[in-house]
C-alpha cells in the first residue's frame, strides 16, 4: 500500500519534492523514499537498498526495491547514508536526513553499467593452492551449520580470446574433506556419504562463461560426484590480475559459488534420518575463493 502512494505521487514527470510523501507515521519518525532507474530510465526492481546510520554506524534499513523500482523506510530522525546496487552496475551512495514528521518525495536514483574489469590474458593458468580455498557450508539437521573445506585439489583456467570459450576445470580429493571433526569427517568419508573409496575424487569442468554484467559471470558445467553427474553453474565475480607473490607471477583472483543438492548426487539423506544418522542437510553451500598462475610456456589441458 505505502509503494503504491508512492508511484500515485508522479504518474506524469517528476513528483513535486516540497510535498513529500503522503503516508502515516509513527510519533517521532520519519520517511524518505527512492526509485531506483538505469540509464534508460527503467525501473530497477530487485536493486538493494541499505541504509546506515552515520552516527552509530549501524544498518538502519535494508531491503530491495519492488518491480516498479521503488524503496521506502521509516525511520528516527537523523542523518543516514543509503547505497542502492544492482547487478553489474555502479553502487551509489547517498545522504539522507531524516526529520520527525516528515516524508520525504522519493528521490530517483540512477545507476550506471558497472566498470568492467580488464580480464586476464589469453593462455593457460593454474591454481594456486595455498592461496585457494574450497570451501562449504551445510545445515546441521535440526541443528546449527557445519563449516568445512576440501584441502587437496588441482585445477586451472584456460583462458581462450573470447572468454565465453574459455575453459575451467577443477579435481578434488574427497578424503581431504575437513570440518574440524574427525569422527563427523570419517563419516562423511564414508560409504554414507561421499564413498570416498569407491569414488574418490569430485570433478567439476566447464561448458561455457555467460557474461552477466560488471564483474559478474556464471560459469556453467558439470560436477560429478559419488559417480554422478549434474549440471552446475557458478556464480561467479572476477577480482582483477595483479604482478603478485614471491617471484611476482601474474595472477589472477575469483570468487565463485553454487547451491547443491546432495539428493542429485545420490546422497540419500532421507534414508539416513529414518537409521538416526542426522549429520548434514539436504543443501551444502558451495564457495571458491580462487587465485591462478599464469604460465608463459606451453601447458597441457588442467587437469581433469
Amino acid at each position: 500500500m505505502v509503494l503504491g502512494l508512492l508511484r500515485r505521487l508522479r504518474p506524469h514527470g517528476e513528483p513535486d519534492a516540497a510535498s513529500g510523501l503522503s503516508v502515516p507515521l509513527p510519533e517521532g519518525a520519519g520517511a524518505f523514499g527512492c526509485e531506483a532507474v538505469d540509464v534508460l530510465g527503467q525501473p530497477l526492481g530487485g536493486a538493494e537498498v541499505t541504509v546506515t546510520a552515520l552516527d552509530s554506524h549501524r544498518v538502519a534499513a535494508r531491503g530491495t526495491t519492488d518491480p516498479y523500482g521503488y524503496f521506502m523506510a521509516v525511520l528516527p530522525p537523523g542523518t543516514y547514508s543509503v547505497m542502492v546496487a544492482a547487478e553489474g552496475l555502479t553502487p551509489v551512495r547517498e545522504s539522507v536526513d531524516i526529520t520527525a514528521g516528515t516524508a520525504l518525495a522519493p528521490a530517483r536514483v540512477v545507476l550506471e553499467p558497472g566498470r568492467r574489469l580488464e580480464l586476464p590474458p589469453a593462455g593457460t593458468w593454474m591454481f594456486d593452492p595455498p592461496h585457494t580455498a574450497i570451501r562449504f557450508i551445510a545445515k546441521h539437521v535440526g541443528m546449527a551449520h557445519v563449516h568445512g573445506r576440501f584441502t587437496r585439489f588441482d585445477g586451472g583456467i584456460r583462458v581462450a580470446e573470447n572468454m565465453g570459450d574459455s575453459q575451467v576445470s577443477v579435481r578434488i580429493d574427497a578424503s581431504s574433506i575437513n570440518t574440524g571433526n574427525q569422527t563427523r569427517d570419517n563419516h562423511l568419508r564414508s560409504a554414507d556419504f561421499l564413498d570416498v573409496e569407491n569414488y574418490p575424487f569430485i570433478d567439476f569442468v566447464s561448458t561455457r562463461f555467460a557474461y552477466r554484467g560488471g564483474s559478474r559471470w556464471t560459469v556453467h558445467g558439470t560436477l560429478t560426484m559419488h559417480g554422478t553427474t549434474r549440471s552446475v553453474g557458478l556464480d561467479t565475480e572476477y577480482l582483477g590480475t595483479v604482478n603478485g607473490g614471491y617471484e611476482q607471477e601474474l595472477r589472477c583472483a575469483a570468487l565463485a559459488r553454487a547451491e547443491l543438492h546432495r539428493e542429485d548426487f545420490t546422497l540419500n539423506w532421507r534414508s539416513m534420518l529414518a537409521r538416526g544418522i542426522a549429520v548434514v542437510g539436504p543443501t551444502v553451500q558451495l564457495a571458491l575463493d580462487v587465485q591462478a598462475m599464469y604460465r608463459t610456456h606451453d601447458t597441457p589441458t588442467p587437469p581433469r
